[in-house]
């Protein structure tokens, strides 16, 4: 797909500030300016940003989140293969980052468009640094699902990960999430929340996941980054029969099997499936004990 000259546009990811104006990119600017089409997430907040900026936008300006963002991306991809150079730009950070993007990057390569970047600012990256925790490895787990239990399951899949883990969470769900951490991790695992990083008000409390629980319960407000301590390497090794004994434990507790089995594969740095074969065989030998026993009788 190309215009009449064979030749396609450009889509340019740009990083935006997560909070002072002063982190723009140098090249942010430009791009704004030039820009064919300029794709934001809230198009009320590029008006703001271009103002801080001094410049003005000169290309057309389209809304591109998380509601629009399947029915939009194929106007996006058009203009694009008629040779336009389409900038996309998201509230703060780096587009599609836990942000709208992934799709637009996804249908441009496949359609052999060729897709660039601005770098700018990134929470994900600010924060890990700013937490005095593990840098050498970390993964980036974005947004817990909302609902206690579901969240609660996620923590467990990930219990037993090794590296320094990044979350983002609202203001309004930090008590209840570090609370669930404190659970699944260990009240003592070091965390750090970043709070309105860069901004006026920027705080970093580091400390144990149960302290921060407890801190957070009275209520905090602004953007959240968590960096939460991976899981230590303890060198023990677990034999079949105290695997099948922790899933028992968490079950009796009132775990479902499933839950149980990843928790332990988690804590144990096992394949969930190792855990599950042990459940399975330490049944089907209590089965035939059972069997052996009537036939005695």
């Amino acid at each position: 797909m190309a215009d009449v000259t064979g030749t396609t546009g450009t889509l340019v990811l740009a990083g935006t500030p997560i909070g002072d104006v002063a982190d723009a990119p140098p090249r942010l600017a430009a791009e704004l300016e030039t820009a064919d089409v300029v794709a934001a997430e809230d198009t009320r907040r590029l008006r703001r940003l271009t103002q801080a900026l001094g410049i003005h936008t000169t290309g057309r300006v389209v809304s591109y989140f998380e509601g629009n963002e399947s029915a939009r991306t194929p106007e996006l991809v058009e203009a694009l293969a008629g040779g336009a150079r389409v900038l996309l730009v998201t509230d703060a950070g780096m587009p599609s980052v836990s942000d709208p993007g992934y799709r637009l990057v996804a249908a441009a390569v496949e359609q052999d468009i060729k897709v660039t970047a601005v770098p700018g600012p990134s929470a994900v990256l600010t924060a890990l640094a700013l937490s005095a925790l593990p840098v050498d490895r970390f993964c980036f787990e974005g947004f817990l699902p909302r609902k206690a239990g579901e969240r609660l399951g996620k923590l467990r899949e990930v219990a037993g990960e090794r590296r320094t883990m990044v979350f983002f969470e609202a203001p309004h769900r930090l008590d209840d999430t570090l609370a669930a951490m404190a659970e699944v991790f260990g009240a003592d695992r070091r965390a750090a929340v970043c709070r309105e990083l860069t901004k006026t008000y920027e705080e970093v409390k580091r400390g144990p996941l149960g302290d921060l629980a407890v801190w957070a319960a009275e209520g905090v407000r602004g953007e959240i980054t968590v960096v939460v301590e991976g899981a230590t390497e303890t060198g023990e090794e677990l034999d079949a029969d105290e695997l099948v004994r922790r899933v028992q434990v968490r079950e009796e507790a009132g775990e479902r099997r499933k839950e149980a089995i990843a928790a332990v594969a988690a804590e144990a740095g096992l394949p969930k499936r190792e855990v599950f074969d042990a459940v399975v065989a330490a049944k089907n030998a209590a089965r035939t004990g059972q069997d052996q026993g009537k036939g005695l009788a």
